[in-house]
């Protein structure tokens, strides 16, 4: 599947919103907690941004932590980081000091972005690292007054204590500033516009860089080719729910809202009723979320009060879409879910499109700008059509390395008739029409006697039980088999009476014998990463420690 993509003009990450801006200035770029922010004056405060951002001394290429929730601050920074040529480094904002002080020691960041609650992690590791500057913000700081003072009146409002010292300013402060008067001189293709880190799932995060046309790239793919004339220009409406540090949701939110001249509905927390009544004030028509945020909007208790008729273009990415919320779903609105697929290396890889009725188990089309392959993972020879093979992907907009991780860099990208290629660590097919079907996360693969078993096939049935909320499926280590298939449930609150042998039955209903788990056990809770994906690494790292323990003391 070679890339088909036009050659890039020498656009960057903020080309097309400064033209939307000049060409509907009026139109709302932004809704946050009830205000309406005008692409004029996003634009106007990332120039003024920007600017004190220079003054501060933060330079082209400089690296800036970015710590925030999603607000409109979030937007700001990274523009105005952009606008002056430096490098936005986005993290979670629950990330702890610990974690902080690798990735700022790791990205050589020397300013950080932060919410007044999570202050106290930044000033822990502000004197042990490069940090020389922090930028502190709340959540409501752009709001009115009158809103400010009823959120913090009804405790609203998360706030944290913030200290006054050498190095810290105000963000409400800076936006003070007259804007960037000069121009970056930018290199689309050499300048890097961010490192994002991995969500750390196959082990200590790495930093991803990546430059501008990089982004660029398939950013455009999904403006100009997968919503096309779907995407209403200067009319539409996206809600951004998923965080924008995650390359998924900054990708779309720039594809569907900056880049069109569109609303982006900006969601601080995913709580659903908010969502619901968003979609129905503002007749939301795009969405992105992940399959849990499927399945907990269709199991709302009061999803019945809300009109979500105005929704047409529903997107899913960061996990495998259970088959009953993909059917459920389609049933109970009229539209279906279309799948969107990528990662932190590689960027947006692949989509359904549009025209077609998505396929269920698909993760749809290459975008134009990425080439694929579905490989041996042995001899990264290319797999017949039908047959599972690991994922590689490349593009000529891209970076091809890890941020100062040469051995990783060795481990996870591979030269191919001349490209560098990235491994994603999946395991996919290609059906007759090119689509590509996700089978597993090469990590994740259960070796059963002479069987590969997908752990996240097994996991999908479970979650398909009524009294199901949560399942890890993990391969416990077996001298005579390989692997045993062992599942971790989590019940609902209100489950009553259900035990191993009901989840067993259901299992030996819907599966083949060899796939069905040899072991069930409860738990109230299963590990999660930051950016909210099951790891099954802990428990199958927790199993292999139990398994030695026992041999040890025998």
């Amino acid at each position: 599947m070679e890339p088909n993509a036009k050659p890039l003009k020498d656009e960057l990450t903020f080309t097309r919103f400064d033209k939307m801006s000049e060409r509907y200035p009026d139109n709302t770029a932004v809704l946050y907690l009830g205000e309406r922010l005008s692409f004029s004056q996003l634009q106007n405060l990332s120039e003024r941004f920007a600017g004190a951002l220079t003054d501060l001394g933060v330079k082209k290429g400089d690296k800036v932590m970015v710590y925030l929730s999603n607000c409109i601050q979030w937007i700001i920074s990274f523009l105005g980081i952009q606008k002056i040529g430096a490098v936005i480094v986005p993290v979670s904002p629950i990330y702890t000091s610990h974690e902080l002080d690798y990735m700022i020691r790791d990205s050589g960041a020397e300013t950080i972005i932060c919410l007044d609650t999570n202050f106290c992690y930044a000033t822990e590791v502000f004197s042990d690292t490069g940090l020389k500057r922090i930028i502190v913000t709340n959540l409501a700081d752009l709001l009115p007054f009158w809103k400010r003072y009823l959120g913090v009146l009804f405790d609203k409002i998360p706030h944290g204590k913030v200290n006054q010292g050498e190095g810290i300013y105000s963000f409400k402060a800076l936006l003070k500033h007259a804007p960037l008067n000069t121009r970056v001189d930018l290199d689309p293709w050499q300048d890097l516009s961010y490192i994002l880190y991995t969500g750390g799932t196959t082990g200590f995060p790495k930093g991803v860089p990546g430059n501008h046309v990089g982004m660029v790239s398939y950013v455009n793919d999904v403006t100009d080719d997968v919503a096309a004339d779907h995407l209403k220009e200067g009319e539409d409406v996206y809600i951004a729910v998923n965080p924008l540090f995650h390359i998924m949701a900054l990708g779309l939110f720039m594809a569907l809202g900056l880049n069109k001249g569109n609303t982006t509905a900006l969601m601080p927390v995913p709580q659903v009723d908010a969502i619901l009544e968003t979609i129905q004030r503002h007749q939301v028509r795009w969405f992105l979320g992940v399959p849990a945020l499927y399945r907990m909007i269709l199991e709302n208790d009061r999803i019945d009060q809300y009109n979500l008729g105005s929704l047409r273009y529903c997107y899913c990415g960061g996990d495998v879409l259970p088959l009953e919320v993909f059917n459920r779903w389609k049933e109970r609105f009229g539209v279906p879910i279309y799948q969107v697929y990528g990662s932190t290396e590689a960027g947006h890889v692949t989509y359904s499109r549009i025209n077609e009725n998505p396929k269920p188990a698909t993760l749809g089309l290459p975008l134009k700008s990425r080439e694929c392959m579905v490989v041996d993972p042995e001899t990264l020879k290319p797999v017949a059509t039908g047959e599972i093979g690991e994922l590689l992907v490349t593009s000529p907009y891209t970076v091809k390395e890890y941020w100062n991780k040469l051995e990783e860099t060795k481990r996870s990208y591979v030269e191919i008739n001349g490209k560098i290629f990235y491994r994603m660590s999946d395991f996919v097919k290609q059906d007759s029409d090119g689509e590509l079907i996700y089978v597993e996360r090469s990590a994740d693969i259960i070796k059963h006697k002479a069987f590969r078993i997908s752990a996240s096939e097994i996991e999908a049935v479970l979650q398909d039980h009524p009294t199901v909320i949560g399942a890890c499926v993990v391969g416990v280590p077996d001298e005579k088999v390989g692997e045993r298939v062992k599942a971790i449930v989590v019940l609902k609150a209100d489950a009553r009476g259900v035990g191993g042998a009901e989840l067993l039955q259901w299992c030996r209903e819907k599966l083949a014998p060899y796939k069905v788990p040899g072991y069930i056990e409860f738990r109230d809770m299963l590990p999660k990463s930051k950016v909210g994906k099951l790891l099954r690494r802990e428990i199958r790292d927790e199993e292999r420690r139990r398994i030695s323990k026992e041999k040890n003391s025998q």
